[in-house]
């Protein structure tokens, strides 16, 4: 009997994601290591330690689990996902940063949950469709379960706020809605509800609507509102075509705001200038398109929309990230994938690419069936 192999040219991808991800945030974390060596000690024991290693263990065991387990768990792995969530709103154990409650406190260690309700959201939602079937395309068993799943999953993000993580989140699971033969009417619906929300979102939570007003005016505040915007286009102009060289960015030195979050690409593009910038960019677009690849080569319909929901979550991700610091979008937090600084969302990615790895298991056996 053929032995299965994953999707070769998917794995290097990841691979390269990885490492180039991690030289990276090693040199944006040398701003950190400059004005606060205490907290650059945890940051790069989390992001090594529990990101890199321990997420690598996790990528390969997910390639070994048969993903169809997920199928049968979906529900489970939701509830959980968003019991874990909710455990943010628990006095002494989760905390507040920024404004938001994000994040959970546990013996010394902290992490985000929220980052897990991504797989859980995904894995219900294609799970629900696989088991519709063809009645997925009607109202009842189609777009009416997909909103409130995506009520619920905002309700909970929202009261955090984690509004980045909850845009995200929708997104992917729009295109998992229409990958798995959702009525494009039902979408436009979708679509316009969005709308409502985002507007109504604008005019309560003062954040938002101060991100829309920088993103039409970065100058208006640039000692303010504007800083970040304006600080991330100096560190990418200052890169020139060739860049400033490994290690070599001025910005990140307590001049860019969140040099190893979500500023990182800006640190990336002074360092390595236009030609680094952009490989970085085409790395995500051949990660999209031969994640995708998979998705289309996988006849089972979960498996196929797992794919799909997770290469769309990660490079949706990414795009809205790099799209922020050149000024195309607004600002929103969102880090870049395999890159900034966050131990559990690089745990969790790398898990999800052990899940994606998986399911391409499942090309290789249809192909060498034939």
């Amino acid at each position: 009997m053929k032995k299965t192999k994953v999707d070769i040219p998917f794995l290097i991808s990841v691979i390269i994601l990885v490492v180039v991800g991690y030289l990276i945030f090693a040199s944006a974390s040398l701003g950190l290591l400059s004005s606060q060596p205490e907290k650059y000690a945890n940051v790069a024991f989390n992001q090594t330690f529990f990101g890199l290693l321990f997420g690598s263990i996790a990528c390969f065991i997910a390639s070994k689990i048969p993903y169809k387990i997920y199928k049968t768990y979906s529900i489970y792995i939701y509830i959980l996902s968003a019991i874990v969530t909710l455990l943010v709103f628990v006095p002494n154990l989760g905390f507040e940063h920024g404004g938001a409650k994000r994040w959970i406190h546990l013996g010394g260690f902290s992490f985000q949950p929220g980052e897990f309700l991504k797989i859980g959201f995904i894995a219900i939602l294609s799970a629900w469709i696989a088991t519709a079937k063809d009645k997925f395309g009607t109202f009842k068993f189609g777009f009416l379960p997909f909103m409130i799943l995506s009520g619920i999953t905002g309700a909970i993000l929202l009261s955090q706020p984690d509004t980045d993580t909850f845009f995200i989140i929708i997104l992917a699971g729009l295109t998992v809605f229409v990958a798995g033969g959702g009525r494009w009417r039902d979408l436009f619906l979708g679509f316009l509800i969005a709308v409502v929300c985002v507007t109504g979102l604008a005019f309560t939570k003062p954040y938002i609507m101060n991100r829309i007003n920088t993103y039409i005016n970065p100058s208006e505040n640039a000692l303010g509102s504007g800083w970040q915007i304006q600080q991330s286009l100096i560190a990418i102009g200052s890169g020139g075509f060739s860049g400033r060289g490994f290690g070599q960015s001025i910005q990140k030195f307590n001049v860019l705001p969140e040099p190893i979050g979500d500023s990182i690409f800006a640190v990336a593009s002074e360092e390595f200038g236009f030609v680094g910038s952009t490989t970085i960019i085409l790395l995500f677009v051949f990660f999209a398109f031969r994640g995708l690849r998979i998705a289309i080569r996988t006849q089972d319909t979960f498996g196929r929309l797992m794919v799909v929901g997770i290469v769309i979550l990660i490079t949706t991700q990414a795009f809205v990230n790099i799209g922020a610091m050149v000024g195309v979008l607004p600002l929103s937090g969102i880090t870049l994938p395999f890159v900034s600084h966050g131990g559990t969302s690089l745990f969790i990615t790398l898990f999800m690419m052990g899940i994606v790895l998986n399911i391409s298991k499942s090309v290789s056996k249809n192909s060498s069936s034939h």
